[in-house]
């Protein structure tokens, strides 16, 4: 149950879950023009949490946005995680085949 006086106007989206929701869309993007895509995922997670929180702390609007953010964001860590295992891979192999035994 909210604290009395801490319930937001109706309709009032929370700026944190605009803010994760944004920085996920962007994310993608950020890894393209090197403005730092996983910094961004991270961002993301961090305020979409934090999101989450005040909306049930406050009432806000806003839930879905949060929501989405955090989605979207684990989404796509695991997708880099995955691309980044299969490069590290890819780059070991590369290396093992030019130096390995013949």
């Amino acid at each position: 149950m909210p604290a009395p006086g801490s319930i937001a106007a109706l309709g009032q989206n929370n700026t944190l879950a605009l803010v994760s929701f944004i920085t996920a869309i962007a994310a993608p993007f950020g890894h393209l023009v090197g403005v730092g895509g996983i910094t961004l995922i991270i961002v993301s997670i961090v305020t979409g949490h934090m999101a989450r929180a005040q909306i049930r702390r406050t009432g806000e609007a806003g839930g879905g946005f949060a929501l989405a953010g955090l989605i979207i964001s684990y989404a796509h860590l695991v997708i880099s995680v995955l691309v980044f295992i299969f490069f590290f891979g890819l780059i070991i192999a590369v290396i093992s085949g030019f130096f390995g035994p013949r």
